[in-house]
Order: C-alpha cells, then structure tokens, then sequence
C-alpha cells in the first residue's frame, strides 16, 4: 500500500513539475504578429483600435493567443528598413505593413515572412514585382489596395468645388516620393485641365517643409488646397490643418481623421474597415493558408465627411443639398 502511495506521489510530483515547461512552450508558441505603421500611434489609434477589434471578433486576443509587436515609422521613411528589420528578428507569423514605401521595405527585407499591406495603391503590387496578379499574388504578399486613380482624384475635387464653388486656383501639397502621391500626381493635370483648374504643387517631403510650403502658398492668390494622403501629412496633420486655417483657405483631405481633427472636407476610403478586414486575412494565414493565394482586394467602402465648424471660421456657406451628400457632418 506504501508503494502504490509513493508512486502516486512521484507522478503527481512529475506532473506538477512539467506544467511550467508545457507553459512555457505554449507561451512560446503564440504567433507573433507583427504591425508595421508608417504614421505615429496617435495618428494610427483607430486603425490598431479596428484591426484589434476585428482579431477580437475571430478570437484573437493579444496577450493572450496571440502576442501583437507594433513598429510606428512616425512619417520617417528613412526609419522603416531599421523597423522591419526588427519585427522579422522577432520570427512573426505575418506582419500588416501600412503604406506602399512600407510594403516595398519589409519585402525587400523577407520573401518568406507572410506580409498583409494596407495603402497599396492602383496596380503599385504588380507595377513594382510585389505580386504576380490581382487573384492570385504569389510570394509573400497580400493585402488592400486604396485608389490612387483619376476617378478618386477627379471625385475629390469635384467635390471641393461642390462645397466651394468659386475655386480656380488649387494649391496642391504632397510628397512626389511617395507612391501614392506620385500616381495622384501623374493623373492630377487631366483632371485639373476637365475641371478648368490652375494648380501649383508644393512638395513635402518632411515635417520641416511644411512651414516654407504655407509660406509660398501664401504668397499666391490660391482658392483652395487639396493634401495629399502621404504618411508625412497624415502623421502631422493638426499641423496641416492649423496652417490651412491660418492661411483661410478650404481643404479637402483623403482621411475622415482630418475633418475630425478640424479640416474642411475629406473623400476617401475608410481605413479602419480595411483594418478591420485585415483580420480575416490574419486568421487564413494563421490556419495554414498562404497569403500568395489569398486574392489582393481593394477597399469598398468610401466616406465624405464636412466639418461645418471649419466651413463657418472660414466664412463659408455649404448649400443644404451639398450636406445632404456627406455620409457625416460635423457641427
């Protein structure tokens, strides 16, 4: 009876003592997913909000069956080889990289770590050799796309002078080295000459640009701007905004962010859904599929928003049946 009591005891004894490894390589075994944004993580609070809230949604809790690792690039490209480079020693089992200058960096860095980009834009995945077609991309890389073509262009300022009628002159602010910017650029002067435009583009390329840009733009007898959707802009947008507002000249922006943080106008798509949307992806890879096979899709849902507040400072009157097209007003 004595032996049966010890033997009982050791196996008790041995089991206890293995649960801290077994934890341990349960711990050790959470995927590791890694975010890589190209703006601030003030800037970047409600696209993290939405793609944790869509990993929520399938049952993904960081901390808990998953473990999150964010790289904030702050507007400075000039940091994301350094950040990607950090998250691939990390072994994720994906990473979401925002922007187009992001997704090139971290798949010049891995071909093997599965990469969901967010802020691709118009055929930049093909174009660039990231994916081998729209259906099936091939390699490492799937994700969202956002339009950067002359549709969306031609929509936003069309919309501008929908609210503000008397425009001719456009200041345009962007930054040419950036993709997205650059396809907005090239498609800018047809657009421009159909709706009888005369623009001047002001390149920023980083945050101690914007100053002299206000500057120059004060300068000439411009109507209104149109701000580009670059990670530069979008990080120091209060800025933007503050000097748009000093200069008394009506906006129209890409991000819903802007308007809420005091801009005029914004047409674009919703970032968050794509983030959102972003998880469904995560889940597939997670579960063996890979992310070559998984088709790049574009974003689907695009949102006008008016800050009326802004419309009055600036001693503008936006006609009822103009407000009655945005899908939120700000008062």
């Amino acid at each position: 009876m004595l032996d049966i009591r010890r033997r009982r005891f050791i196996t008790l004894l041995g089991g206890a003592a293995a649960w801290p490894l077994s934890a341990r390589a349960q711990q050790a075994l959470t995927p590791v997913i890694g975010v890589l944004s190209p703006t601030s993580p003030a800037a970047a609070v409600r696209n993290i909000a939405a793609l944790r809230q869509g990993l929520r949604e399938l049952g993904y809790i960081d901390g808990r069956n998953i473990a999150i690792e964010y790289r904030f690039a702050e507007g400075v490209t000039e940091r994301l080889d350094k950040l990607v480079a950090e998250l691939v020693a990390l072994k994720p089992a994906l990473i979401v990289v925002g922007s187009t200058l992001g997704i090139v960096a971290a798949h010049a860095v891995t071909t093997t770590v599965p990469l969901i980009t967010i802020g691709l834009s118009g055929d930049d995945p093909v174009h660039l050799g990231l994916a081998q077609s729209f259906a099936r991309p091939g390699g490492n890389l799937t994700g969202f796309l956002l339009s950067a073509n002359a549709g969306l262009v031609g929509k936003r300022l069309s919309l501008l002078r929908g609210a503000v009628p008397r425009i001719s002159r456009l200041g345009v602010i962007a930054n040419p080295d950036s993709p997205g910017d650059a396809a907005e650029l090239t498609v800018l002067p047809s657009i421009a000459s159909q709706l009888r435009l005369h623009y001047r583009v002001f390149e920023v390329r980083t945050p101690e640009q914007l100053d002299a840009a206000f500057a120059a733009i004060a300068q000439d007898s411009f109507h209104a701007l149109y701000v580009s959707w670059t990670p530069i802009l979008n990080t120091h947008r209060a800025r933007v905004i503050a000097l748009a507002g000093q200069a008394r000249l009506p906006a129209v922006y890409g991000f819903r962010e802007f308007v809420r943080a005091g801009g005029l106008m914004s047409y674009g798509p919703d970032l968050p859904d794509l983030y959102r949307r972003a998880a469904s992806y995560i889940d597939k890879i997670l579960k063996g599929e890979k992310p070559g096979d998984l088709p790049l899709q574009a974003a689907d849902k695009y949102e006008l928003l008016i800050n009326l507040n802004t419309a009055k400072a600036l001693g503008l009157t936006i006609s009822e049946s103009f407000l009655l097209l945005a899908d939120e007003v700000i008062e």
